[in-house]
């Protein structure tokens, strides 16, 4: 209760009970004879008038104003006039000398008086969407900063929401092109276990529309795409191009900006984005106890309930990653996407088969896989690994000193300490050339030894004083067999999945030939007789 309404309760009970009059409880309380009549009048006090300010210097600019509003009215929405530039107007057209609070107080009364006068088309309002279980979702991307290796880094946040539970699923890129896109979805179908019945959101993404078609729901659809949703059973619907469209999903565009500021906030810092991507199934977890709004049960058993009611996953994958079919050039490179990575270099002048997916590029010389790399981002960017090169650098050891493949592997950890004092102590022993041939070598033994165990080798060849790669292998061995496991790698290459030729057909050579040939108009032969034929003795006339 305020003051005012403490003191209107007072004046009140006084005059009621003790019988005062106005001019004696206007003296009590000190206050006028008019309040004290208000009070005795009623027991709640008026509102506070708020004065209605008068700004003499607007006033003679005030229908110059309203006429600008007014012809905003059929203006493209994105020319209008705001403040600033009706301020600017009247001060170079008109020469007024106008603060911007009183410009700004004026417009903002009399827009929304103008609009209403001119019979403008009122605020749009909102529909509550009726959300069965196991049939909406809703897809967008947005953009997220991540310490990425030590180097912040622009990633793209891919986010698929489940719209009766707002189970939402979530994976992290460096690209939010169609490979990324595609991925999303397979990843978020495996992740719930399903694919929703009815319709999926989107607005008019361009791995997904390659056209908007105006005034119209259709959508000239990607042609991978619309592989992709048919093998998914997938059905979209594209919402309205721009702001307009925002509300027609918005539990997505909420959730985007949710995660972000709940679990990307402050920036990450990770080694790789698989790190970052295997923290979300962690916090995916956690958000089943989270309830959205009011709603009385929480997110998990909400999608209990759900869950049994998505469509089934379909038998065979489908592999999300672009084809490319690039020829590796002399120093042992492909080009993928305006940045390179390395293969061996037995492959240098033959074409390879590259798969471009998300976060990864695969490298396939026919069904054998040559060699895989985390996919760049940095135009120009190029990824070396300096066992490709490893059979170049045995007929020219000068070239390793200096190479760019040997300052990666240093600066991602591969060439280590070990290798660092095995080389020069070879170089001392050996010589510049033959000792570095000597470190080739063991860098070799890397293809078929363990990591740490070849490193364990180069440890106890250093202490026995041997610089030769036959003693690294031999220590090697022992330190495997020391801890009761084999010392060979074995890797398990995983195929691709085979590409079935288009069906194209075949042409005709009788089509080609009889194309250009006049009609036949010669009747049909008559076969009535044929049989008489069988009994023709050679010489006489059958008829």
């Amino acid at each position: 209760m305020s003051s005012k309404e403490e003191l209107f309760l007072l004046i009140r009970r006084d005059s009621w009970r003790d019988g005062l009059s106005v001019r004696a409880l206007a003296r009590k309380y000190g206050v006028h004879r008019r309040l004290v009549r208000e009070a005795l009048c009623s027991a709640v006090p008026p509102p506070r008038r708020t004065p209605r300010r008068h700004s003499p210097r607007l006033e003679p600019f005030k229908k110059t104003i309203d006429q600008w509003l007014l012809d905003d009215l059929e203006a493209p929405p994105k020319q209008r006039h705001t403040v600033q530039r009706i301020l600017a107007r009247l001060r170079q057209e008109l020469g007024a000398e106008i603060a911007y609070s009183t410009v700004w107080d004026y417009v903002h009364r009399r827009r929304q008086e103008i609009s209403e006068a001119a019979g403008a088309a009122p605020a749009a309002g909102f529909v509550i969407r009726h959300n069965q279980p196991g049939m909406d979702a809703e897809v967008d991307f947005g953009e997220a900063w991540v310490d990425l290796a030590g180097e912040r880094t622009k990633c793209y946040l891919f986010a698929f929401r489940l719209a009766y539970s707002g189970k939402a699923v979530h994976r992290i890129t460096t690209s939010c092109a169609q490979e990324a896109f595609l991925d999303g979805h397979v990843h978020a179908f495996r992740t719930l276990g399903g694919i929703p019945a009815g319709q999926i959101r989107y607005d008019n993404l361009s791995p997904a529309v390659t056209r908007v078609i105006r005034k119209s729901r259709s959508r000239d659809e990607h042609p991978r795409w619309h592989d992709f949703r048919l093998h998914y059973s997938i059905t979209p619907f594209y919402c309205e191009p721009g702001l307009r469209g925002a509300h027609e999903k918005g539990g997505v565009e909420g959730q985007v900006g949710y995660w972000r500021r709940n679990y990307l906030t402050p920036v990450p810092r990770v080694d790789s984005l698989d790190e970052l991507n295997d923290a979300f199934i962690a916090f995916e977890q956690a958000e089943k106890n989270r309830r959205i709004g009011m709603r009385i049960r929480t997110i998990g058993q909400d999608f209990t309930h759900e869950a049994p009611l998505l469509l089934p996953l379909p038998g065979e994958p489908f592999e999300t990653g672009l084809a490319f079919n690039p020829r590796v050039d002399r120093y042992g490179m492909v080009a993928v996407r305006v940045c390179r990575y390395s293969v061996p270099v037995r492959y240098i002048g033959r074409t390879v088969h590259v798969l471009l997916r998300s976060n990864e590029v695969v490298v396939f010389h026919g069904r054998t896989e040559i060699a895989r790399h985390a996919r760049l981002t940095t135009k120009g960017a190029e990824r070396l690994v300096l066992d490709h090169f490893l059979e170049v650098l045995l007929a020219k050891p000068g070239a390793l000193a200096g190479s760019e493949a040997l300052d990666q592997a240093r600066r991602a950890g591969t060439f280590t300490p070990a290798h660092e004092a095995f080389w020069s102590a070879a170089k001392r022993t050996l010589g510049e050339s033959d000792g570095t041939k000597a470190l080739v070598h063991v860098l070799l033994l890397h293809r078929h030894l363990q990591h740490r165990d070849v490193v364990a080798g180069i440890q106890a060849a250093l202490a026995a004083g041997a610089c030769t790669a036959d003693v690294v292998a031999l220590e090697a061995r022992k330190a495997a067999e020391s801890e009761g496991r084999s010392p060979t790698v074995t890797v398990t290459v995983p195929l691709p999945e085979p590409v079935a030729p288009p069906e194209l057909p075949l042409p005709s050579l009788t089509e080609r030939r009889t194309a250009r040939l006049p009609p036949d108009q010669r009747a049909l032969p008559a076969l009535e007789r044929w049989d008489q034929l069988l009994h023709h003795r050679p010489g006489r006339d059958p008829r």
